[in-house]
């Protein structure tokens, strides 16, 4: 049930880092997954021991690190924006 938790959740901040970046058209659903859950893992992982908020498998989930996650998604769609728009000259 966890893994269900993580990937609907990882779709839906994919999702919203794809609309910050304006991304939404050129890619598909799964790109979303993985980048939203990547991303999310990455951002909570290296700024939860510092900031000391919850994950999605915590009881204290916030929205302190929705937006940490949200905003690791974005950072993980830029990177990977960037390389795919390298790779395409």
């Amino acid at each position: 049930m966890n893994l269900i938790i993580w990937l609907a959740l990882g779709g839906f901040i994919g999702w919203l880092a794809s609309l910050a970046l304006k991304t939404g058209g050129s890619q598909a659903v799964i790109v979303n997954v993985v980048t939203g859950t990547l991303g999310a893992l990455l951002a909570v992982w290296f700024l939860s021991p510092m900031v000391d908020f919850g994950t999605v498998n915590d009881a204290t989930f916030s929205l302190a690190s929705l937006g940490a996650s949200v905003s690791g998604a974005i950072a993980l769609l830029a990177i990977v924006n960037l390389f795919r728009h390298r790779g395409a000259h």
